[in-house]
């Protein structure tokens, strides 16, 4: 059954679009905490609504096309793009180093949508999963891609604007 409709005839049916909602948009929050406290192009906020939109439109065509994979299939490979290239605008290139940021920005995006999703399909253990490895990449190895680029320094001294704790 429809669950809009449900929802409409049983006040205690809020809950089947309300609860993954929340959770994207806290799983999102997760991503997003981390990547606002080392000051990235997108944060706390984009992030959460980034999942929250991908939430909502996997919801939605859910209600609209039932469980039509075909149909389904279309509006996530349409939410993956819509959101490949908002995180396109996280990328920079800085020519004068030959470095390039944000792209981990970019993935946090991407996978943040992915979240989304995957709650609003229930799969609530692979949102958990999935955040929890997430957090792991992006706090844990920092300190060890640190190291790694210590030891492989360039003969180029990057410029103040280049140092930022963005990948």
């Amino acid at each position: 059954m429809n669950v809009l409709l449900l929802a409409a005839q049983d006040p205690l049916a809020w809950y089947e679009i309300l609860l993954p909602l929340l959770a994207a948009t806290i799983v999102g929050g997760l991503l997003g905490l981390e990547r606002e406290f080392f000051g990235s192009f997108a944060g706390l906020r984009t992030h959460m609504l980034v999942s929250l939109g991908a939430s909502v439109f996997t919801i939605a065509a859910r209600e609209v096309v039932g469980e039509d994979p075909n149909a389904l299939s279309r509006v996530l490979q349409g939410v993956a793009t819509g959101v490949g290239f908002i995180g396109a605008g996280t990328i920079l290139k800085l020519s004068s180093a030959g470095r390039v940021h944000g792209l981990t920005t970019a993935a946090s995006l991407w996978l943040s949508a992915a979240l989304g999703v995957a709650v609003s399909l229930g799969e609530w253990r692979l949102a958990l999963y999935a955040s929890l490895l997430a957090l792991i990449v992006l706090m844990l190895l920092k300190p060890l891609e640190r190291i790694w680029d210590t030891g492989n320094e360039q003969t180029d001294t990057p410029t103040s604007e280049e140092t930022e704790d963005e990948e």
